[in-house]
């Protein structure tokens, strides 16, 4: 029965999500790298549903823009102005059926837009036991500590079965004692969710049309309902407000290190370690602490990452080493070397034992196998050969003011010190730079390139010019001293003199 699949999914996200204080509409707030609104669909998708549909509202129109992103072949439901689950189940099931342009029958699979920890095998274990007790309903429910604020189930004594879904605010004193409630999602047989659904008002405490009353209509119909239970409370809590964004977040990133774990990843500190759920790790990988993996960052066996240290959207070699350094869609080559306090920006390729050292910043450049850029340099748009070295302080001009440039070095090349390449220009292969040089013109291979510019030096310039500064006095006393210095050597050669001549005489 696992393999059971549903005839169409309902996602709910039609709330206002007042409690998150936002402009930001609840489901497109993150966790782990998706919205609540991704999670949700990539539970239900691992159920292979054959349509959905997401029922939307509040933030309609961004609501809508992230869909065509994430899950563009689902049908977007809108809510009109009556309030409630019940009505949006409804309008989910009318944008269905238009689209199929008939009735959509079988099995209907109903969740939250907020609810980011249920997974895929959750919602299949619930389409299991609905098929598996052939009743007209089968929701999943849990047992907490505090249910204040959740719907509570309330069961037949003869049977077992759920007889009612109670709201918090219409409950008795005697069904707020109960502590199993409602999760929120629901297996339902078409045809009886159709028939219960235009029988449902809105008298109740809240004026809405509650789909949790659908239980009730379908028992007074006749129809069985059943429930699971969820020894697994956390799981199922939904996302209301900040504080529960975060917690949910936390305990999602814990879910995934625990994972990563399992599977061989060392993770030194998992207080301080975050990574996403698209990321992908090798076993032998190690994270330090402050690591963050982010998007679809995959990371190769034997690598280190950390600490502190950024990824998103980064692939990292084997056995590559990253540290305290920071990086966005780039690629790290085996055995390669970055940082500390790297910044690899879009574009960047390390070949295979490569380096970016130190306060080293990339953008677009593809930087061959064995060669390095080992501290304080720029990087742009620019490719740079097999073996070569480029030298501290390096630029790589690319911009002109209007248009980006590309550089080439060629392998095998030593850039020297504190050099300024002026794209395009191209370093061949074989060639070296003096240190200080600003290279404008096409380096041949194997050539030696440099400015010839003679140093000049203007003697007493800062006694003229800055009269009167620290520097002034500085260098007038270190002037006098090595006047005083002078004076005193000279009168030792003049003794010096002086004693030979006379033991000559003698």
């Amino acid at each position: 029965m696992a393999g059971v699949r549903p005839s169409a999914a309902i996602v709910l996200a039609a709330g206002a999500g007042t409690r998150m204080k936002s402009t930001t509409p609840k489901v497109l707030h993150e966790i782990g790298g998706l919205s609540l609104l991704g999670h949700a669909l990539a539970a239900v998708g691992e159920t292979n549903p054959e349509s959905v549909a997401v029922v939307i509202r509040h933030g309609r129109d961004a609501v809508a823009a992230h869909l065509s992103q994430i899950a563009p072949d689902a049908v977007v439901a809108d809510q009109d102005e009556v309030p409630g689950t019940g009505r949006a189940v409804e309008c989910g099931l009318e944008a269905l059926d238009r689209k199929s342009g008939g009735t959509i029958d079988g099995t209907i699979l109903i969740t939250s837009g907020d609810v980011p920890l249920v997974d895929g095998g959750t919602l299949r274990e619930l389409l299991a036991a609905h098929a598996a007790g052939k009743g007209a309903a089968t929701l999943l429910t849990t047992i907490v500590p505090d249910p204040t604020g959740y719907g509570r189930i309330v069961r037949d004594p003869a049977t077992g079965e759920v007889a009612t879904i109670v709201e918090h605010g219409d409950a008795s004193e005697e069904e707020l004692t109960i502590d199993e409630i409602n999760a929120g999602l629901y297996a339902f047989d078409a045809p009886a969710l159709r028939r219960a659904l235009i029988s449902l008002d809105r008298d109740n405490a809240q004026g809405e049309v509650y789909l949790t009353d659908v239980v009730a209509r379908i028992r007074e119909a006749g129809g069985h309902v059943r429930a699971i239970v969820s020894d697994d409370a956390q799981a199922v809590e939904g996302v209301n407000d900040r504080a529960q964004l975060a917690a949910a977040g936390a305990a999602l990133n814990a879910r995934i290190l625990e994972r990563w774990m399992d599977e061989g990843v060392t993770v030194q500190d998992p207080a301080t370690t975050w990574v996403d759920v698209d990321v992908g790790l090798a076993a032998d990988v190690t994270l330090l602490p402050g690591t963050q993996l982010k998007g679809r960052t995959s990371v190769a066996t034997g690598a280190v990452i950390g600490p502190d240290t950024t990824l998103a959207d980064v692939t990292v070699g084997e056995g590559a080493s990253v540290v305290r350094s920071h990086g966005t869609e780039a690629t790290i080559g085996a055995g390669a070397v970055v940082g500390p306090f790297s910044y690899l920006r879009p574009g960047t390729r390390l070949g295979e034992g490569g380096k970016i050292g130190a306060f080293v910043e990339t953008k677009n450049a593809d930087i061959g196998t064995g060669s390095k850029v080992p501290h304080l340099s720029y990087v742009g748009d620019a490719t740079i050969g097999e073996h070569s070295n480029i030298g501290a302080g390096t630029i790589v001009v690319n911009y002109d003011g209007v248009t980006k440039h590309r550089t080439t070095v060629g392998s095998h090349v030593r850039i020297g010190s504190d050099n300024t390449l002026v794209a395009p220009v191209t370093v061949g292969d074989g060639a070296y730079t003096g240190a200080g040089s600003t290279i404008r013109r096409n380096v041949p291979p194997g050539a030696l390139a440099y400015n010839d510019a003679p140093q000049q030096n203007r003697e007493g310039w800062v006694a003229n010019k800055r009269a009167g500064t620290p520097s002034a006095d500085a260098a007038e006393e270190s002037l006098n001293r090595a006047d005083t210095t002078s004076g005193a050597e000279t009168s030792v050669k003049k003794a010096s003199g002086k004693k030979k001549t006379t033991e000559g005489t003698a």
